[in-house]
């Protein structure tokens, strides 16, 4: 069990590699039943003044039933930097070929896959291509691999079964699988969620949160660790706003109040409006990867 987000149970698949699961949890029926004497006391959840009942009050900032705060944070710390190792690998791999790693991050139906296929469609049409290479993360099928494949980039699925995020571990697995060339632009599409992958570095040059419209203003304020861990936020699905009555004002103000160094580009993955300033913006961190080129590590087995 993953005790920094909850995930239970379960195991992760990578395309490609038969039946056999990468990484297995145990369920929890085959845990060691805690006698209850022995559970650790808990601190009562707290009312705020607004009414509501805070479960995310503590050191931990979380909650489990039976465990203590000091026994949640030390899981925690220790899953934690074991993944934090896996991404100081990952990152050294990628500085030495001077790929532009991006972690792109929401909840589902943001539109993060449409995103990604006009994306790719415009790196390649440029008078010099950008290659890329995808890493697509769900929980079950591979629906978004094949409409990256669809486009001629090389995607990778990983299916996370019941986990609810990509770790480093996964994602160096897929570096060593896809093999990305020199200079190009590696792409994750992470698990739909907007709170688990907020916690765990990839190895990637930045997080991008990508919020739709569709999807109200006070997204923000409600899963502010998301937000504050992203260096970019793209507002998705511009072309719908004559239908809504969302407002793009109130939520730019939410996020910088989350993240003051955040930056933002409305766009369209489907009118293409806004599209201009998200690939320069690409394309510039592509610049800084290339120029930052250290000398390339020795490839590391990926267990």
């Amino acid at each position: 069990m993953c005790n920094v987000c909850g995930c239970g149970s379960g195991e992760t698949r990578i395309e490609g590699e038969g039946r056999g699961p990468a990484y297995r949890w145990a369920p929890v029926a085959r845990r060691r039943a805690v006698q209850p004497e022995a559970a650790p006391a808990e601190p009562p959840p707290s009312e705020g003044d607004d009414g509501a009942v805070h479960f995310g009050h503590g050191p931990a900032g979380a909650h489990a039933p039976g465990m203590s705060q000091a026994r949640m944070v030390s899981i925690e710390r220790d899953i934690l930097a074991r993944n934090d190792d896996f991404a100081a690998d990952n990152r050294r791999w990628l500085a030495g070929r001077g790929i532009l790693a991006l972690n792109l991050v929401s909840s589902p139906g943001s539109g993060k896959t449409s995103l990604l296929v006009r994306t790719i469609a415009a790196l390649q049409a440029m008078p010099q291509a950008v290659p890329v290479s995808v890493v697509e993360g769900d929980q079950q099928t591979s629906f978004d691999a094949e409409r990256i494949r669809a486009t001629g980039a090389p995607a990778l699925q990983i299916n996370t079964g019941k986990g609810c995020h990509l770790d480093a571990q996964m994602v160096g697995r897929a570096l060593t699988r896809l093999a990305p060339s020199e200079g190009s632009v590696l792409l994750v599409e992470n698990v739909g969620n907007l709170v688990c992958p907020a916690a765990f570095d990839l190895g990637e040059a930045a997080k991008v949160v990508v919020l739709s419209v569709t999807e109200g203003e006070d997204k923000p304020l409600k899963y502010p660790d998301m937000f504050a861990a992203a260096s970019l936020m793209l507002i998705n699905k511009i072309d719908l706003l004559p239908h809504l009555s969302f407002d793009m004002d109130k939520t730019i103000d939410f996020a910088l109040r989350v993240n003051p160094r955040l930056q933002v580009i409305p766009l369209s993955a489907t009118s293409g409006e806004g599209f201009d300033a998200w690939l320069a913006w690409l394309l510039a961190r592509r610049e800084e990867a290339r120029a930052g080129v250290s000398a390339p590590a020795e490839p590391e087995a990926r267990c």
